[in-house]
């Protein structure tokens, strides 16, 4: 009987877990160069990049579009949120911030997300 409840607990645990990591997050987070507006690859806000330029993180809300490379920006902060930022966004842009279909869920490797 004991090991029934232990295994009960256990599935109950990793159910939990798993609906954890498959939630949206609450922003997303794109490369901006500070001068033009227009988003440019994320691979010039990571320490790899920035080759002289004024490029930060430009961080859209829930329901946002994400633009594309080379489309100005509009809408969000480059003040760093609370709450959960994906990184590593599509170039093409497109999708909206916080629909689940649109992020990775367990064992996506679509980018990361932080709190």
């Amino acid at each position: 009987m004991r090991s029934a409840h232990v295994a009960i607990g256990v599935t109950a645990m990793a159910a939990a877990a798993l609906t954890g990591c498959s939630s949206s997050p609450d922003y997303a987070a794109v490369c901006v160069d500070e001068q033009t507006q227009e988003r440019v690859s994320d691979y010039e806000c990571d320490d790899h990049g920035s080759y002289g330029g004024s490029y930060i993180w430009y961080y859209l809300g829930s329901g946002q579009r994400v633009p594309s490379v080379g489309s100005r920006v509009s809408g969000g902060s480059t003040s760093e949120p609370s709450g959960s930022v994906q990184r590593g966004l599509p170039s093409s842009g497109g999708s909206s911030v916080g629909s689940s279909s649109d992020y990775g869920g367990f064992g996506s490797s679509s980018g990361h997300v932080s709190s």
